[in-house]
């Protein structure tokens, strides 16, 4: 205990990063609290308090964070970071980054994604800050470069280099190895220099869909990427609880369903609804040319067909309907009228006539 409290003294006190080190603690502590009341609340222990919901309202725990990261961040600014506020500010501050960033893929998606496959996007922002907290640390600045040394180039190159490097890994789907590159030198160089996973940016610039380095990245991906995942998979898990299996047929997956496609309907090209529109006035001005000449022509057995009505309207509809009529009740037709006075009716083909004088004979 006494080696314990003297390295403490000696790595956090006295190179002053005692703030950054109770951050980092305030920031496991409350993901680790908040991880474990979830899971409590979601097997429904009769014993744990449960959620928040005054009124009815549930109040997620981001909304606490935000609240420890806005007293822990105004804070320092209020006291000048001064000894000893500074440190329980930073304190306050990790329990804020603690609880809010176990929220991230709620925040991300403006939708209740927790126990989601979405929600993992969660974990993947904790861990990711916890780690980044901790080689901060660890190292202060990447390399241990201190500030208020004297410049050196040399440095400078390998650390703009490195950066470089980091950026390539993270065009090529490998997020862990280029965030982490950041810091520890060395593993964003391989990630730059293998192949990009067939999904990623690079891939999509770079590879071509018949070239042999895609042919590659896909076998790549099949077989070790995949059990990467698995393994990840199985971690977060173990941290966080598995997320839910939602079936085809649940309630959820039928809501999701109707909001994206409420979202679809939104998001309607304007031209095409001005097109529906014209096309909608157009049928109405047709239907009312076609009942205005049904009016001016009321003893005719089927109207004509109005003149700029394309030979559609309700008039013809409804002459087609009392011509099945008559035919049903055994009379004779009529027909409307010709210029002459005489009685129209329609031309037979030329085979019809035969066949009819054929069975008459």
């Amino acid at each position: 205990m006494t080696t314990l409290l003297d390295g403490y003294r000696e790595h956090i006190v006295n190179a002053h990063k005692q703030p950054l080190f109770l951050l980092l603690v305030g920031f496991i502590t409350s993901f680790v609290f908040i991880r474990f009341s979830v899971r409590m609340i979601r097997a429904q222990v009769r014993w744990w308090p449960g959620n928040v919901t005054p009124g009815g309202l549930h109040i997620h725990h981001m909304v606490f964070g935000l609240g420890f990261l806005l007293v822990g961040g105004i804070g320092v600014f209020a006291t000048y970071g001064g000894t000893p506020w500074i440190d329980w500010f930073g304190l306050l501050f990790g329990i804020g980054c603690g609880l809010v960033l176990d929220e991230f893929a709620l925040i991300l998606h403006l939708d209740d994604v927790y126990w989601s496959e979405q929600g993992r996007k969660s974990v993947d922002a904790v861990i990711f800050g916890i780690l980044f907290t901790a080689l901060l640390l660890i190292g202060y600045v990447p390399f241990g470069a201190l500030p208020g040394e004297e410049t050196r180039w040399g440095l400078i190159t390998v650390i703009s280099v490195n950066a470089l490097a980091s950026v390539i890994s993270l065009l090529k789907g490998k997020m862990w190895t280029g965030l982490l590159g950041i810091m520890v030198p060395g593993l964003s160089w391989i990630g730059a220099s293998r192949l990009a996973r067939p999904s990623s940016p690079w891939a999509r610039w770079r590879y071509k869909p018949r070239s042999r380095r895609r042919a590659r990245a896909l076998r790549r991906e099949r077989l070790l990427h995949r059990r990467a995942d698995r393994a990840r998979t199985w971690l977060f898990d173990l941290i966080a609880g598995a997320p839910d299996k939602v079936p085809a047929n649940h309630p959820a997956a039928h809501r999701v369903a109707e909001r994206m496609a409420a979202r679809a309907s939104a998001h309607l090209d304007a031209h095409a609804a001005r097109a529906l529109a014209r096309r909608q006035a157009r049928l109405v001005d047709r239907r009312s040319v076609a009942v205005a000449g049904v009016a001016a022509h009321p003893h005719t057995a089927y109207p004509q067909p109005v003149e700029g009505a394309s030979g559609s309207g309700p008039g013809r509809s409804r002459g087609a309907k009392q011509r099945r009529r008559t035919v049903r009740a055994g009379r004779n037709r009529t027909y409307a009228l010709g210029p002459t006075g005489q009685e129209r009716r329609p031309e037979r083909h030329p085979h019809l006539r035969t066949r009819i004088r054929r069975i008459r004979r």
